[in-house]
């Protein structure tokens, strides 16, 4: 009977406070859809690291006969033969060698090739010529993180132009993601303290419209702990709708959005799956419980001290 007049009360105040409660609904909604998507972000930024990571190269760009004279690796032009055949010894070497999985030689006529493939829709493309191109060896480490032992080894070798690590480049991709990542968190966090106080101020309109009723309860010697329940069921009662559909909304962006249109269209990576939004849900359903327990609770537990 004690558990199904906390209920009834609990019941009835969601009731009386339809819209405060669709409010709260919709606040909680939006505060953990953002909360669900910089969870997201960093799973999709740490499955991208990896996957890209792992593929990432060295690239050994050897001299042209426009690299200029400030490099004086390339005082004497476009990397000749002899120079070519040192840079393959070294890759070959005891010294290299252990570090190295695999390596391949890519001459003018193929960095063209490839130049105009990815740039076909570039007007810049019509102006570049094979020789213009770096012939390149394309190194592909055992561990990318040694990928420094090359750049000291082959730096300075005549006719090598740069040793460029690709990782630079992602770094710098990955230092956007996480920017947005971010903000999304600190959106996030304001929309979750709009949500705590929305909660707080609904249950403390909702002890208000009751206040015969509690001051009733009192003088029959009810407990502040059953007084309060009703109260705090509320809170959780309207921020586990608006948990449930935000964990909705994740699996919808990851199954319609990422793996639905952005996978086909972007193929060069992989991407998080519904599984990772089976994940995001639980986590964003604690959350929002968690969150409307505490504020609930100091919400009315403020107001029976007044």
């Amino acid at each position: 009977m004690r558990l199904g007049l906390v209920l009834t009360e609990a019941a009835n105040g969601l009731r009386r406070n339809a819209s405060m409660v669709v409010s709260v609904v919709l606040v909680t909604f939006i505060s953990l859809t953002f909360v669900g998507t910089a969870i997201l972000m960093q799973m999709q930024i740490g499955q991208m690291k990896d996957y890209w990571y792992d593929r990432a190269q060295v690239a050994v760009y050897m001299c042209t006969d426009i690299s200029g004279s400030s490099n004086e690796n390339c005082v004497g032009g476009e990397a000749n033969e002899e120079q070519l055949a040192a840079v393959k010894a070294e890759l070959d070497g005891p010294t290299l060698s252990p570090f190295i999985k695999k390596f391949y030689f890519e001459d003018h006529d193929q960095a063209y090739e490839n130049f105009q493939k990815q740039f076909k829709d570039n007007p810049v493309s019509a102006y570049v010529t094979p020789d213009q191109l770096n012939q390149t060896y394309w190194v592909n480490l055992k561990d990318v993180t040694q990928a420094d032992v090359l750049v000291e080894s082959l730096s300075a070798l005549p006719g090598v132009e740069a040793v460029t690590d690709q990782r630079s480049y992602l770094d710098q991709i990955f230092a956007v993601l996480n920017a947005a990542s971010f903000t999304a968190i600190a959106i996030a966090a304001i929309m979750l303290v709009a949500a705590a106080l929305l909660i707080a101020t609904t249950i403390r309109l909702s002890a208000y419209s009751r206040r015969r009723e509690l001051g009733i309860m009192r003088l029959v010697g009810a407990s502040n702990r059953f007084i309060q329940t009703p109260f705090i069921l509320e809170g959780i009662f309207a921020a586990l709708i608006g948990s449930l559909l935000a964990g909705g909304a994740i699996w919808a962006i990851v199954h319609f959005f990422i793996q639905g249109w952005l996978k086909d269209r972007l193929q060069l990576t992989s991407f998080v799956t519904e599984s990772s939004a089976l994940v995001v849900a639980p986590i964003l359903l604690l959350v929002g419980i968690v969150l409307a327990a505490f504020s609930a609770n100091f919400a009315i537990t403020r107001y029976l001290k007044v």
